[in-house]
C-alpha cells in the first residue's frame, strides 16, 4: 500500500495541461480533481465532468467554510479546489491529478495537511516559445481577439513561475509530451517514500 501521489499541473492557457491531465484520467493512470469555478460554461462543457460550476455567492459561501485547498480569481472569475475532491482519495492511495493556475498552486504547496504535503508533485507545463504560444491561444477558434491578448499577456506572465516547481515539461508533440508527463507519475510510484512497510 502507498500514498496517493497529488500530481499538481500547472501552465498557461494553450500549453496543453488540460490535455495531459485528462489523458491520464481517461487511461485511469489518476483520479481528475475537477474545480469549482463562477464562469460560465463554454460550449461542450458539462457539470461535474468539466468543472462544478457555482454561483458567485455560493462560491463565497463555501469559501467562507473552508471548503477549499486553493481559490483564487483568474480572468475575472473565481476558481477553486474542494478538499473532499483530493484528500479522501489520497488517503486510499489514488493518485490526483489537478489542473490548476500558479496562484492555486502556490496555495497547494502552503497547505498545511499532511497527506497533501506528503503526495505533493509539482509540474509546469510550457509551450517553447511565446510565439507557439499565441498560435496555439488564436487556433483554438473559441476566443475574441480581446480575450486572447488578455490571456496571452497573463501566460507570459504566468511562465515565469515555472523555476518555483519541481519539474517542467517543455511541450513538444502531444505524444512526446504524454510520454514524458506518464513518465514522471510512474517514477512518483516507485519512490521509497511513498509505500508503507511491507
Amino acid at each position: 500500500m502507498r500514498t496517493g501521489i497529488l500530481l499538481l499541473v500547472s501552465g498557461p492557457s494553450g500549453s496543453g495541461k488540460s490535455t495531459l491531465c485528462r489523458r491520464l484520467e481517461d487511461e485511469r493512470e489518476a483520479s481528475f480533481s475537477v474545480s469549482c469555478t463562477t464562469r460560465a460554461p463554454r460550449e461542450g462543457e458539462l457539470h461535474e465532468r468539466d468543472y462544478y460550476f457555482l454561483s458567485k455567492e455560493d462560491f463565497l459561501e463555501r469559501v467562507a467554510a473552508g471548503d477549499f485547498i486553493e481559490h483564487a480569481e483568474v480572468h475575472g472569475n473565481y476558481y477553486g479546489t474542494l478538499r473532499s475532491e483530493v484528500v479522501e482519495r489520497l488517503a486510499k492511495g489514488i493518485d490526483v491529478v489537478m489542473d490548476i493556475d500558479v496562484q492555486g498552486a502556490a496555495q497547494v504547496r502552503a497547505c498545511e495537511d499532511g497527506v497533501i504535503q506528503k503526495s505533493l508533485v509539482d509540474l509546469f507545463v510550457m509551450p517553447p516559445s511565446e510565439m507557439e504560444l499565441a498560435a496555439r491561444l488564436t487556433g483554438r477558434g473559441t476566443d475574441s481577439e480581446e480575450v486572447i491578448a488578455l490571456r496571452l499577456k497573463n501566460a507570459i506572465e504566468e511562465m515565469s513561475h515555472w523555476p518555483k516547481y519541481r519539474y517542467r515539461l517543455v511541450s513538444a508533440t502531444r505524444e512526446e509530451d504524454y510520454t514524458r508527463f506518464k513518465s514522471l507519475l510512474i517514477g512518483e510510484r516507485m519512490r521509497v517514500s511513498r509505500l508503507g512497510e511491507s
